[in-house]
């Protein structure tokens, strides 16, 4: 079940994708943003954070 924590993982990689995709569009094709930047952004919203909040289980209550 998704929980609270879980959305605001997930919704944080979603807020990375977008500035890594408008980090990439900048300037030349030489730029040092769109070449080490972007990507770096890219692979931690894909890699990390969107898998942590699909994958996060949180504390799970006893009842």
């Amino acid at each position: 079940m998704m929980n609270k924590k879980n959305l605001i993982l997930i919704a944080v990689g979603v807020l990375l994708l977008v500035i890594g995709f408008f980090c990439l569009q900048q300037g030349p094709a030489d730029n040092p943003v769109s070449l080490t930047v972007a990507p770096l952004i890219l692979v931690l919203a894909y890699v990390v954070v969107i898998p942590l909040g699909i994958l996060f289980g949180g504390k799970k209550k006893e009842k």
